[in-house]
């Protein structure tokens, strides 16, 4: 059972039941036989009554004596006459073999009767009284139905207050649940157990274990970042600096130095990209989350970037409405954009047309990116989201270096904005049209 409240509920109440229901069946048997007992005395008084009324020995019927409808009684003779009875009494002699003092049980007019049979001595007769035993079992019903109402009744009430009760025991662990999830992506301090029932200490000692080592790994991932980012990012300049000498150098050509020249383009751009993809940390850009105009921040990547479009003398537009706002991390929106305009402007041919949409639609902002490059084919559009992963190998049909990063990128920071993203071919310029929907806000 996924809920430990209901759970807890279901089981008490199923319990509690279960003992009440177990206990009315013991008091209806209980009542019952104390209802035979009172019921089995009061035959022994009126066949007393009778004896020590010191009737006479007409045979007669006795009216004045029918108590109740209910109860009768017969008078015999040693020698088996019938002296006298009450109105709803039999004729006849109920049992067929000798009269014997004490209960017995006997059928007459379609009941079953309990009787007591008292041997007058004196005057040598024979005294039985009986009564319905059917009643009884009604008197003993009434009892205890009176006994289940109120009972049944209270279940509900029961039902209320263990809901309140388990919901109360349970106020820590929801403390609990509350206190980690309001932690902060890079708040990894332990929990306090002092005030923590005695049932949570070790859960709370383990989350504390847990937390100490994620932030050691987390310390030694940030690490690892800084010195790759400072190792890779020195040669790599260097050896730039190194191939701008020898190309100024009469006796190379830039012929001899283009390989080179590609290769050192390459290893810079596809560190650049790995760096890029870790430093979007979504606990981390979660926690620096806030309404952005996704607009202006569209407007300002294209600013930044304009020269690379002014080179190939490529036409960018920008066709958005004045305030897009969603909730986002801006440094992680800015290098989302970046790599699609970036994406579009290395896969467009020179005086290619590209173009930024931006639009609110059904509680949604759309950030449509098109060119006029040559797109990307059905089946290879979901493994292009894949890292490192390029369509025709390492190198594109264009002759373009890549590393494959780029969209992977992309659906990484989407991923993070609740954003989902769709590739598809642009209708008005042929080429690709990436399509990025942000929740609005």
């Amino acid at each position: 059972m996924r809920s430990i409240r209901t759970f807890l509920l279901l089981t008490l109440l199923a319990t509690i039941t279960a003992v009440t229901f177990l206990s009315l069946l013991l008091g209806y048997r209980s009542s019952l036989a104390k209802t035979d007992a009172l019921f089995d005395e009061r035959l022994k008084n009126l066949a007393s009554i009778i004896v020590h009324a010191n009737h006479d020995l007409t045979p007669r019927v006795e009216k004045t004596l029918d108590l109740k409808p209910s109860v009768f009684f017969q008078i015999w003779s040693h020698d088996g006459v019938l002296i006298a009875r009450s109105g709803n009494a039999p004729e006849h002699q109920m049992f067929n073999s000798q009269l014997s003092e004490g209960f017995h049980n006997a059928n007459y007019a379609d009941f079953r009767w309990r009787t007591y049979i008292l041997q007058d001595r004196l005057f040598k007769r024979w005294v039985i009284t009986g009564e319905r035993i059917d009643l009884r079992y009604e008197i003993a019903d009434k009892i205890v139905l009176s006994a289940i109402k109120p009972t049944v009744m209270a279940i509900p009430l029961a039902a209320f207050i263990i809901w309140l009760t388990v919901g109360f025991g349970l106020k820590p662990l929801r403390e609990l649940t509350t206190q980690l999830g309001d932690k902060k992506a890079d708040d990894l301090s332990a929990i306090s157990i002092k005030q923590q029932p005695k049932e949570l200490e070790q859960l709370c000692i383990t989350t504390n274990d847990l937390l100490q080592r994620l932030n050691d790994a987390f310390v030694r991932e940030q690490q690892f970042s800084a010195d790759a980012a400072h190792e890779l990012r020195t040669p790599i300049s260097s050896l730039k600096v190194q191939l701008h000498n020898l190309m100024s150098t009469k006796d190379i050509t830039d012929g001899d130095l283009e390989p080179l020249k590609e290769g050192v383009e390459r290893m810079g751009h596809v560190i650049e990209q790995i760096l890029s993809l870790y430093q979007h940390s979504p606990d981390q850009a979660a926690q620096q989350m806030e309404p952005l105009n996704l607009t202006d921040i569209a407007k300002m990547v294209i600013a930044n970037e304009y020269m690379r479009f002014e080179s190939k003398q490529q036409r960018i537009s920008l066709n958005a409405e004045p305030v897009c706002l969603i909730k986002g991390n801006e440094f992680a929106l800015e290098s989302l954009l970046q790599n699609l305009v970036l994406n579009a402007n290395k896969y467009t041919p020179a005086q290619g047309v590209i173009s930024v949409n931006i639009k609110s639609k059904d509680n949604a902002v759309m950030l449509c990116v098109e060119d006029s490059g040559p797109g990307i084919a059905e089946e290879d559009r979901v493994r292009v989201f894949e890292r490192f992963y390029r369509v025709g190998g390492d190198r594109h049909a264009s002759g373009i270096l890549g590393c494959g990063l780029g969209l992977a990128i992309v659906q990484h920071i989407s991923t993070f904005h609740g954003a989902k993203v769709e590739l598809a071919v642009s209708a008005e310029l042929g080429g690709l049209n990436v399509m990025v929907e942000f929740p609005a806000i």
